[in-house]
C-alpha cells in the first residue's frame, strides 16, 4: 500500500511537470496576436497583470498560508534569511530574463529560435543539476540526454543568431529551475508572488519613464490577461510544484514537450519554412523524452500490487 501511495504521489508531480511545458508550447499564438507592440511592453504588462491577479487570489483565498510563511521566515537565522532572500532575488532575475528574451525572439527573431531554446534548456538543466545538485542519472537517462544533444546539434547547424538567442533563453530558465529546487520550505505560490513582486520592481520604473504610449486596444489587454493567467501563473506554479516531488533534471527533460509543440505550430499554424532535417531532429527528441522517462511511464501504467 505504501508503494502504491508513493507511486500516486510521484504521478501527480510528473503530471504537473508535463502540463507546464504543454501549456507553454501554445504561448507563441497569443504572443503573435500582439506582435505589433514592443517586446518590453508585452513583458512589463504581463508581469504587472499576473502580479495583480496573484495578489488578489492570495489575499482572498490563501491569506493564512501567506501569514504562516511570513512567520516561518521570521524564525530563521540571519544566515538563512540572507540565503532565502538571495535565492528569491536570483530566481526573479532569471525568470525576468527568460521572459524578455523569449518574447523578443518570438516576435523579432523566429519561432524556431524560441523552440530551439527549450531544446537546449533540458541539457543545461541536466548538466547543472548533475554538477551542482549531485542529482543522479541512470545509464538509460544519460543515453537519452546524449541522443537529445545530438538532435540539438543537428538543429544548431542553421543560423548562429538563432543559436545564441536559444542559449540565452535556455540558460535563464535552466538555472531558474535549479534555484527553485534549492529553495525549499515555503509555499510555492507564495514564492511565485514574491518573485513577481521583485520583477515588478524592475518594471515599474521602466513603465513610468516609458516613451511608449499605454495601449488602449481591447485585443492587447485581453491577450495580456490571457498570457498572464493561462501562460504565466498556472504553468509557473505547476513547474514549481513539480519540483517538490521530482528532480530538476526530470522536470527539465519534460520541457522538451514545449519545443515539440512550438515546432509543430511553426510548421503548420504559422507556415514557417522548415528544413527536412528538422523533422528528423524533432523525431529524435521525442524518442529521447520517451527513453528518459521510460521507468516513470512504465510505473504509471503498471497496476501496483496489493499488500
Amino acid at each position: 500500500m505504501e508503494n502504491s501511495n508513493e507511486t500516486a504521489s510521484r504521478g501527480k508531480y510528473l503530471f504537473a511537470a508535463f502540463l507546464a511545458p504543454f501549456i507553454w508550447g501554445f504561448m507563441s499564438i497569443p504572443v503573435r496576436w500582439i506582435r505589433g507592440y514592443p517586446a518590453e511592453d508585452i513583458l512589463y504588462f504581463r508581469i504587472i497583470t499576473a502580479l495583480l491577479v496573484l495578489w488578489v487570489y492570495v489575499l482572498i483565498f490563501r491569506r493564512k498560508m501567506l501569514v504562516a510563511d511570513i512567520r516561518k521566515f521570521g524564525l530563521l537565522s540571519r544566515a538563512d534569511k540572507l540565503r532565502q532572500t538571495g535565492l528569491m532575488i536570483l530566481a526573479s532575475a532569471l525568470i525576468f530574463g527568460n521572459w524578455f528574451t523569449y518574447i523578443y525572439a518570438v516576435n523579432h527573431v523566429s519561432i524556431q529560435s524560441a523552440a530551439l531554446a527549450y531544446l537546449t534548456c533540458p541539457l543545461i538543466t541536466a548538466a547543472g543539476a548533475y554538477l551542482m545538485l549531485k542529482e543522479k542519472l541512470t545509464g538509460w537517462q544519460k543515453t537519452a540526454l546524449f541522443i537529445a544533444f545530438s538532435s540539438v546539434c543537428l538543429l544548431a547547424r542553421g543560423s548562429l543568431n538563432d543559436v545564441l538567442w536559444a542559449i540565452t533563453i535556455a540558460s535563464c530558465y535552466a538555472f531558474y529551475l535549479i534555484v527553485q529546487r534549492v529553495s525549499t520550505g515555503f509555499d510555492k505560490l507564495n514564492q511565485l508572488v514574491l518573485q513577481l513582486s521583485i520583477c515588478a520592481l524592475f518594471v515599474i520604473p521602466k513603465l513610468i519613464y516609458n516613451h511608449h504610449t499605454i495601449p488602449n486596444e481591447p485585443v492587447f489587454w485581453s491577450t495580456i490577461v490571457l498570457i498572464a493567467s493561462l501562460f504565466t501563473i498556472i504553468p509557473l506554479f505547476l513547474s514549481m510544484y513539480a519540483l517538490i516531488g521530482i528532480s530538476s533534471t526530470t522536470t527539465g527533460v519534460l520541457l522538451y514537450i514545449n519545443p515539440l509543440i512550438a515546432f509543430t505550430l511553426a510548421a503548420t499554424y504559422f507556415q514557417e519554412p522548415v528544413q527536412p532535417i528538422k523533422y528528423i531532429a524533432y523525431g529524435i527528441i521525442l524518442i529521447a523524452i520517451i527513453l528518459f522517462n521510460a521507468a516513470n511511464i512504465k510505473q504509471a501504467f503498471t497496476r501496483p500490487s496489493r499488500v
